[in-house]
């Protein structure tokens, strides 16, 4: 059994519109929400053994909230620029590639793909993934690389202002 945790990046700032999307960081809300949901996958007793992330600054910066928060290495995240405005099959492609020593693994990406992803994996939907929500799910399988057929059950869907 493999446990999935899909999040999208916290509430990123606006302050400077002409600033390249990419480079957009997180704002006030932002830097309270990410250790907020981090605290919360905590008090769930969730056990998290790696962190794949885009590269995007607001996606790192949630990505570090998280691993601090789970005593990770911020040193350690998976950088994968190829995650930011991916779509489901790049989602997948990440996620076959994972060791199988992993169990849990948490991906933080962008919408719109993140939530037609995370509509891909269960017949739980969701009409948008709200920033710095996480869609959990648990897939029957032994090795990462068999995920995108592997059987897949909705586990919980959580975000800041629920």
């Amino acid at each position: 059994m493999k446990q999935l945790l899909v999040i999208r990046h916290a509430k990123s700032s606006w302050a400077n519109p002409g600033q390249d999307d990419f480079d957009r960081p997180l704002n006030d809300r932002g830097h309270k929400d990410a250790p907020m949901m981090a605290e919360r996958l905590l008090d769930r007793q969730v056990q998290l053994d790696v962190i794949v992330s885009s590269t995007a600054k607001r996606a790192l910066t949630t990505a570090g909230y998280f691993a601090e928060a789970f005593q990770l290495h911020k040193k350690d995240i998976r950088g994968m620029k190829q995650l930011y405005q991916a779509y489901p099959a790049v989602f997948y492609d990440v996620i076959s590639k994972l060791e199988d020593t992993v169990t849990t693994a948490a991906v933080f990406a962008h919408n719109p793909g993140i939530t037609l992803f995370a509509n891909e994996l269960t017949t739980t939907r969701i009409d948008n993934m709200p920033t710095c929500g996480i869609f959990a799910i648990k897939a029957v399988i032994h090795h990462w690389k068999d995920f995108e057929d592997a059987k897949k059950t909705f586990w919980f869907f959580d975000y800041p202002k629920l």
